[in-house]
C-alpha cells in the first residue's frame, strides 16, 4: 500500500456502517481485561506451541538490532548484505531499450521493470522443485507517480506520459539465478514478461458476463484489458501467482454521480479527479461517462501462471471486488483452499474465500478453475474472543433484491456494501492476511486508522485515532491436528498493538518486552521464514513515529513471542513491502517502494537519489536481495 494522500482519497473511510461499536457493548477496559483473563485464546494468545526447531516460530532471532534512521540511505543489520536486484526501468529482456528517465515511451516501458514495486513472490525452477538458486520472481507495480517520474512535476500529462504510466503499472515476471552470494536477472529467459494496463485477460466466476461487466470493447463481459494499482498478492498451492488490484478509484475521469453505477462508485470513493484521471482525456475506457461499466472490471484478484509464458491471466470474480490488499492461501484439513484478503481502506473488511472442491496435488490441471466456485465470507469479531465468518451469498440475510442485490454478481461487484449488510466488523485498514505455514494461525494486519472516532471503536479495533496499527491473530479449530480454514467460527486475540509501550497514550501492547528500537508503527506486509518466525514490513512509520519505514522480525511462540526487532531500514520517503524468502531461508527479497516520495520532493529535486545516488538520476523503486555474509539463514 502506498503512502496515503488525503486529497486523492487513497484508502479514505467511506463506510456508512451503523454496526454496534464496542462503546455500545462493553467498555474498552473491561474488554481488554476480560480477553486477557477469560477467553479461550486471550489477549495475546498462547506463548508456546512446540520445540524451537519445529518451524513453529520459536527459534531465537540472533541479528543485532538496527537503530532508527531518518536519512536518504538504506540499512540492514550487521553481518548482512543488500544487493539491488531490479530497479524501475531496468530492461527485463536482452535487447530491450535502456531506461531513459523522463523521456520514456509506453512501448519502451512495456519491456522494462515497472514502477513502485510492491508484492514479491518467488517460485522455484523447475516447477515443483525446491530450488533456492534458480526461480521466477513475480513483482507487483502499484503506482507510477508523475512527480517522481516526469521532470517538472506536470499538472496535466500528455498522451505519451499517460502511456508510460499505463505501461509501468501491473506485474512483472522474471527469471533470476543465484551465483555465489549474488543474484542476477536471466535476461534471455522465455519466462520474462510484463502484464500492464493493455494486457488481455479473461474474466471468470459468477460476475463474468453480467451486464454490469459489459463495455463497448467487450460486449460479452468476459474479456478485460489490463491490471493496475496492484498492491500485495499471494500464491496458490498449484503454483500460480495472485495479484490484488487495490485503489482503482483514482484512474477514472468524469462525473461519478451519473448513471445507475453512481452508488457503487460512491462506495468505492470514486471522485473522477484522482491522480491518474488524465488517462480518461485520451482513452475512452477511463472516462466514466463514455464507459460507465469499466470500473467494475477492476478491483479483483488476478491469477497468473508464471510457468506458461502464453498464459492469459484470469480475473477471479468469485473472490469479490474491493480495494484488495492481498490474496494469500491456506490448505484446510480436508484439502479445500482458503484465500484470505483484506480491503485496504479505512473502516473496511477482512475476507476469506473457501473453495467448493479440494486441491488435488497429483493433478494440477484439475485445480485450474478451483477459484471459480466456493463461498466468500466477511469477518465479524466479537468482544468475547470469538469471531465468525459471515457468508456473502445472494439470497441469504440482507443480500436480497430488496436491498439491491439481484444476483451473486451484484454481491461480488459491490462487495463492500454486501459485507456491511451482512454485519461484518469495520476495520483499521486491513492490509496483509497470512496463515502460519505450521500452526495455521492467521495473522491480520491493520496498518492504522487515524479517522476512527472514540464512539467507533470495536473489539478488534480498540483505539480511536489509531496512528500505530495492530496485528490480530485468528485461531481456526483443529481437526486431526490440522487447521480447519473452512470453519466459520474461530478464536481471536491481538498479536500486538503498535506504538511505544512506554508512552501510555499510545495504548501499545506486546506479548514480550520490546526495545526502544524495536517497537513498531504502521505494520503493512507479513512473511514467515522457514523457521516459522514472522517478519513485518511497515508503511507510514515516518508519519506515525518520525523515522523511516522498516522491516522487523519476531518470534511467534516461546519466551520472546511478539518482541519485534528492527532488521532493515528504508531510505526516506520509501515504504518497505513484499518480504519473500527463498525456500532455504538464505535470501530475503524486499521491495523498497517510492523512495523520496514526500512533500516537496520531485523528479528534479528529490529528497534521496537511492539506489544509484547519481545527480542525473531520480530515486527508483527497487527489489533488493538480502543475504548473510557467512551464507547462513536470514535471522539466525
Amino acid at each position: 500500500m502506498a503512502h496515503d494522500y488525503f486529497d486523492e482519497q487513497d484508502g479514505m473511510a467511506v463506510n456508512p456502517s451503523t454496526e454496534p461499536t464496542i462503546g455500545e457493548v462493553i467498555s474498552r477496559r473491561t474488554m481488554l481485561k476480560g480477553m486477557a483473563a477469560g477467553g479461550a485464546f486471550g489477549l495475546f494468545g498462547c506463548s508456546t506451541l512446540g520445540g524451537a526447531e519445529s518451524g513453529d516460530g520459536s527459534a531465537p532471532l540472533t541479528f543485532k538490532e538496527l537503530p532508527r534512521t531518518t536519512d536518504d540511505k538504506a540499512y540492514v543489520a550487521p553481518g548482512y548484505n543488500v544487493q539491488v536486484l531490479l530497479r524501475d526501468g531496468d530492461p527485463i529482456r536482452r535487447g530491450a531499450p535502456a531506461w531513459r528517465p523522463g523521456q520514456q515511451t509506453g512501448a519502451e516501458q512495456e519491456l522494462q521493470f515497472g514502477t513502485d514495486a510492491d508484492f514479491i513472490c518467488y517460485m522455484p525452477l523447475p516447477r515443483g522443485s525446491k530450488s533456492s538458486t534458480r526461480g521466477l520472481l513475480g513483482v507487483n507495480h502499484e503506482n507510477c507517480r508523475q512527480s517522481m517520474v516526469f521532470p517538472g512535476n506536470p499538472k496535466q500529462l500528455t498522451r505519451q506520459q499517460c502511456e508510460v504510466q499505463m505501461a509501468a503499472v501491473g506485474f512483472t515476471i522474471v527469471e533470476i539465478a543465484k551465483e555465489g552470494r549474488n543474484w542476477r536477472l536471466v535476461d534471455d529467459s522465455r519466462y520474462n514478461r510484463r502484464l500492464h494496463t493493455g494486457s488481455p485477460m479473461r474474466i471468470s466466476g459468477p460476475a463474468a458476463g453480467h451486464p454490469r461487466m459489459r463495455t463497448n470493447a467487450d460486449p460479452t463481459g468476459t474479456r478485460s484489458y489490463g491490471t493496475f494499482n496492484n498492491c500485495a498478492g499471494g500464491t496458490t498451492p498449484w503454483s500460480t501467482m495472485l495479484t490484488a488490484e487495490e485503489n482503482i478509484q483514482n484512474y477514472f475521469r468524469g462525473d461519478p454521480s451519473k448513471g445507475p453505477e453512481a452508488g457503487a462508485r460512491r462506495r468505492f470513493n470514486m471522485s473522477g479527479k484522482g491522480r491518474y484521471a488524465d488517462w480518461g482525456r485520451y482513452f475512452d475506457r477511463f472516462d466514466l461517462e463514455k464507459e460507465p461499466n469499466e470500473p467494475n472490471r477492476f478491483g479483483w484478484i488476478v491469477e497468473i501462471d508464471p510457468y506458461d509464458p502464453n498464459h492469459t491471466a484470469v480475473k477471479r470474480t468469485a473472490l469479490g471486488r474491493c480495494a484488495h490488499e492481498c490474496a494469500t492461501h491456506a490448505v484446510s484439513h480436508d484439502g479445500r483452499v482458503a484465500i484470505y484478503s483484506g480491503d485496504g481502506a479505512r473502516m473496511e473488511y477482512v475476507y476469506k474465500f473457501v473453495t467448493e472442491s479440494r486441491f488435488d496435488p497429483a493433478n494440477l490441471a484439475a485445480n485450474r478453475d478451483l477459484l471459480d466456485q466456493g463461498t466468500l465470507y466477511a469477518a465479524r469479531f466479537e468482544e468475547n474472543g470469538r469471531m465468525r465468518w459471515l457468508p456473502l451469498v445472494h439470497g441469504q440475510g440482507k443480500l436480497t433484491a430488496a436491498e439491491g442485490f439481484h444476483s451473486q454478481a451484484d454481491v461480488l461487484i459491490e462487495l463492500r456494501r454486501a459485507a456491511q449488510a451482512a454485519g461484518a466488523t469495520p476495520m483499521d485498514r486491513p492490509e496483509d492476511v497470512e496463515a502460519h505455514p505450521l500452526t495455521g494461525r492467521v495473522y491480520v494486519v491493520m496498518t492504522f486508522n487515524e479517522s476512527r472516532k472514540p464512539d467507533q471503536v470495536n473489539p478488534a479495533n480498540p483505539r480511536a485515532n489509531n496512528k500505530f496499527g495492530h496485528i490480530i491473530e485468528i485461531v481456526p479449530p483443529l481437526v486431526g491436528g490440522k487447521a480447519d480454514h473452512a470453519a466459520t467460527e474461530c478464536d481471536w486475540g491481538f498479536f500486538l498493538l503498535g506504538g511505544d509501550p512506554k508512552v501510555a497514550e499510545h495504548g501499545a501492547r506486546y506479548a514480550s518486552p520490546v526495545s526502544a528500537n524495536g517497537w513498531i508503527a504502521a505494520p503493512d506486509n507479513l512473511a514467515f521464514d522457514p523457521k516459522g518466525r514472522i517478519w513485518i514490513a511497515t508503511d507510514g512509520q515516518d508519519d506515525a513515529a518520525g523515522w523511516n519505514d522498516s522491516l522487523y522480525g519476531a518470534e511467534v511462540s516461546g519466551p520472546n513471542r511478539g518482541a519485534t526487532r528492527c532488521f532493515f531500514n528504508a531510505p526516506r520517503g520509501a515504504e518497505v513491502c513484499g518480504p519473500e524468502f527463498a525456500p532455504d531461508g538464505r535470501t530475503l527479497f524486499l521491495a523498497v517502494q517510492h523512495p523520496g516520495d514526500e512533500k516537496g520532493s520531485t523528479f528534479d529535486k528529490p529528497s534521496t537519489r537511492w539506489p544509484d545516488f547519481r545527480g542525473d538520476l531520480p530515486p527508483r523503486s527497487s527489489v533488493v536481495a538480502i543475504t548473510r555474509n557467512d551464507g547462513g539463514e536470514i535471522g539466525g
